[in-house]
């Protein structure tokens, strides 16, 4: 998990983007915490650590799983059809109880639409 985070945050800073923090839940399933997806708990930690607004911050993923997450917290969802999302999106979108906020080819995109809604 390291790496790929070392890996992340490399190429992110090279296109000019800051990560403040990473969240991950250590837990299984069994465990029943409140930090595996698709609960908040993730979310709610982030906010509080990082003084965040969740109403007006966003969830990005590539799972439901991840818009679940947002969801139950109460935060904007965007949809990213690169990893994991193109085979979600294709099979199991039309399934979903609820739609996230936007749909994006990929992050680049999701960025953008982001930065371009009000504030």
């Amino acid at each position: 998990m390291d790496q790929v985070h070392q890996q992340m945050t490399q190429e992110l800073n090279e296109q000019q983007a800051r990560i403040d923090a990473l969240y991950y839940c250590r837990h299984g399933a069994k465990e029943n915490c409140d930090c595996r997806k698709p609960r908040p708990g993730m979310i709610t930690r982030a906010a509080e650590e990082l003084g965040l607004s969740i109403p007006h911050s966003y969830v990005v993923g590539d799972r439901y799983s991840d818009m679940e997450s947002g969801f139950q917290a109460g935060a904007r969802t965007v949809f990213v059809k690169t990893g994991y999302g193109l085979g979600e999106w294709t099979w199991r979108s039309k399934e979903w109880p609820r739609q996230p906020d936007w749909v994006a080819e990929n992050l680049q995109e999701a960025v953008g639409w982001i930065l371009g809604q009000p504030r």
